[in-house]
Parts: structure tokens; C-alpha cells; sequence
């Protein structure tokens, strides 16, 4: 039994059930026990690989985007350009090198900002960026940029950001909590806790009993916090996850640990706690603080940028295994039935800045 799930069970014990929310923040955020305090999770010796670590490729077209951004905003002198939730610094190190190639003014002129809660991934990041040219700066929190323009990028970030989850029963939907069963260890139940109908999907009523439902606050006041930023001083915000376009029923809570899935309750602490993001509501929060939002796929995204002919760039000259290894990257990032459908693009900016990347429908 992990330390901080020996701790869980004591809680829950003292003071009763939990909620997931508190549960998944409990796991990945705790100062001395939570996934992300603790450990690099990321890459081949970590338990999951996000697509910065995938190929050089991805931060090359979020760099080559960003610039594009820069440019329709109308070059501004000034700005930051920021991820927040960066990894291992992977994904800023090729958007920084791409910029310093193909936008030097940009690259100059730009305040590099790795927005990041972990001490230890922060330290992590510095050893990826030491040897880039630019002026990096890191900060906790979205409310403490500097107040001018940014451009901001967050990969995987919400899918990561806790939830509560609402299961029908026959009196109702009711909160679904974490408590312990007869022999001490972790189980879901239902609480006495409801929600306000409205905010159920359309499809709630002729959902079965036990249907789960998800609701994510803690996500839409991130999106709160940065879209308000972006209203007052400009920018724009890029965001890729795995979820979905419109509100939906569903569970959708996974665990990964050592590249595999795990029970979410077996290791708290030493598995990475996700559930797929609801766009949908991500872009209402952006559209109600004035800003207009675009949505696709990233495979579509990625093709629209340049990613074929990034890759025959790469492979040109290249071996034949270089080129197997090229195309096996561009099948990952942008196949349907790897990660190209899966996973989805959202971007904000003010009322009438050109977004690449997205067709005219969206």
C-alpha cells in the first residue's frame, strides 16, 4: 500500500467520504506523495508519452503557429509566449528553437514563460532549456503574467485537471465518492450530494441507472483565468487534448501507470489520474469572456500546418530507417486510429485575428 493511499483511507475514516475531485487532486497534486510532485512521468522511463516526446515535428508546427499568431496580431514588440503545464520542457525547447529559426524578431522580443505548480518538473524543464538561447521565466499560477499579449499553449493540461463525476440512481443523480469498503481499502459510492439539472447533458433523462455523468469547475475556471488575460491585453491560446466536442455521458476516469491502465483507487500517487476533456464547455468559458474559439482534430490540425511536408523536409536526405521512423511519427500524431482523432485542438483569441490551422467551417 502506497504512503498517500495509507493516508487516503485514514482520512476517509476520520472525516468520511471524499469527493473524485478531491480524491485525484489528492493524488497527483499532494506536496509530499502526489504523482506530480514526486516523479518525471513522462516519456519511455516515465508511464506515458505526450506527442512533444512523440517527434520534434509537434513543437515545430506549434512554433511555426505561434508566428503565424504574431504575425495577425500585427507584431507586437512585447509579449510572452507561455505553456502552461510543460512537461519536461520538451515542447518549449521546439517552439523556442523553430521561432529562433523562422521568426527572429518574435524569438527576441518574446518572454518564454513555462507556467508550472511542481518544483521537481520545474527543475526538470531547466535542464531541457539550458543550453536554448532566449529569456526564460517560470511562475505557478496564469493570474501572475505580466500584463501584456501572450500566446499560450497547453498540451495534455486539462485532461489532468480534477473532476467531479454524478451517477443516476433510483433517487436521482448523486455525487460519486471514494470511500472504504468492509475490508479497508478505496471503492466508489453514491453520496447525497446532487447538481443542478441544467447542467446535465441533453440525453441525462433516458440515461440508464448507473450512467455517469462529469462536470469539471476546476477546469472552466482555469479557462476563466486565462481567457480573461487574452480578452484584456490579447493573445491567443492553443490547447490539445483527448475528450470530446459536446457534452456527453460517460465515464471516462483512467489510470496509466508504467505505460499501461490501472485501477484508478490501486495506487494513488504512482499513477497518472485523467479524464477526457469536454471542449464544449471549454469554449463556452472563452466565448463568454468575448473571445471567439475554433475547434478540430489534431490530426486535422496538424496536416493543415504542414506536417507531410515537414516530414519529406526531415527525410529528404535522409536514411531509409530515418524515413520509416519519420513516417511512423506522422501515423502517430495524425492517424485516425492513433492519436489523430482522439485528441483535439481548441483555439481562443480576440474577434477577428486569423487562426491557422482551422477550416473556414469551424
Amino acid at each position: 500500500m502506497t504512503a498517500l493511499k495509507a493516508c487516503i483511507i485514514r482520512q476517509i475514516e476520520t472525516a468520511g467520504p471524499i469527493s473524485l475531485q478531491e480524491y485525484m487532486a489528492l493524488c497527483l497534486s499532494d506536496p509530499n506523495d502526489g504523482y506530480y510532485t514526486t516523479r518525471d512521468p513522462f516519456g519511455r522511463q516515465g508511464d506515458f508519452t505526450t506527442a512533444p516526446e512523440v517527434s520534434q515535428m509537434f513543437g515545430e508546427l506549434i512554433g511555426a503557429w505561434i508566428a503565424a499568431i504574431w504575425l495577425a496580431m500585427g507584431k507586437p514588440e512585447a509579449l510572452a509566449v507561455a505553456e502552461i503545464g510543460p512537461g519536461r520542457g520538451t515542447l518549449m525547447k521546439d517552439v523556442a528553437r523553430t521561432l529562433g529559426k523562422i521568426a527572429p524578431t518574435l524569438h527576441k522580443a518574446a518572454r518564454f514563460t513555462l507556467i508550472e505548480t511542481s518544483p521537481r518538473l520545474a527543475k526538470v524543464q531547466a535542464d531541457t532549456l539550458q543550453d536554448m538561447e532566449g529569456t526564460f521565466f517560470w511562475q505557478e499560477s496564469v493570474e501572475t503574467l505580466p500584463a501584456m499579449p501572450v500566446i499560450i499553449v497547453g498540451n495534455e493540461l486539462f485532461d489532468a485537471i480534477p473532476v467531479r463525476q454524478y451517477v443516476k440512481t433510483g433517487s436521482g443523480w448523486r455525487e460519486r465518492l471514494v470511500d472504504t469498503n468492509d475490508e479497508g481499502d478505496l471503492r466508489f459510492v453514491a453520496g447525497l450530494g446532487s447538481l443542478d439539472p441544467s447542467l446535465l447533458p441533453p440525453n441525462a433523462n433516458t440515461a440508464p441507472l448507473g450512467a455517469i455523468v462529469e462536470l469539471a469547475p476546476a477546469r472552466s475556471a482555469l479557462m476563466q483565468n486565462i481567457a480573461t488575460h487574452v480578452a484584456a491585453h490579447g493573445g491567443a491560446g492553443l490547447f490539445i487534448d483527448y475528450g470530446y466536442g459536446e457534452p456527453a455521458i460517460g465515464d471516462t476516469l483512467q489510470a496509466m501507470r508504467q505505460h499501461a491502465y490501472d485501477d484508478a483507487l490501486a495506487h494513488p500517487g504512482e499513477a497518472d489520474l485523467t479524464t477526457h476533456v469536454d471542449f464544449a464547455a471549454l469554449g463556452a468559458t472563452a466565448r463568454r469572456a468575448g473571445l471567439q474559439c475554433l475547434y478540430t482534430t489534431q490530426g486535422e490540425f496538424l496536416l493543415s500546418l504542414g506536417l507531410l511536408e515537414r516530414a519529406g523536409n526531415l527525410g529528404a536526405n535522409a536514411s531509409q530507417k530515418v524515413r520509416e521512423r519519420l513516417t511512423g511519427e506522422v501515423e502517430r500524431l495524425a492517424s485516425d486510429d492513433q492519436m489523430g482523432r482522439l485528441f483535439k485542438v481548441l483555439a481562443i483569441s480576440r474577434p477577428g485575428i486569423a487562426i491557422p490551422g482551422f477550416a473556414p467551417s469551424n
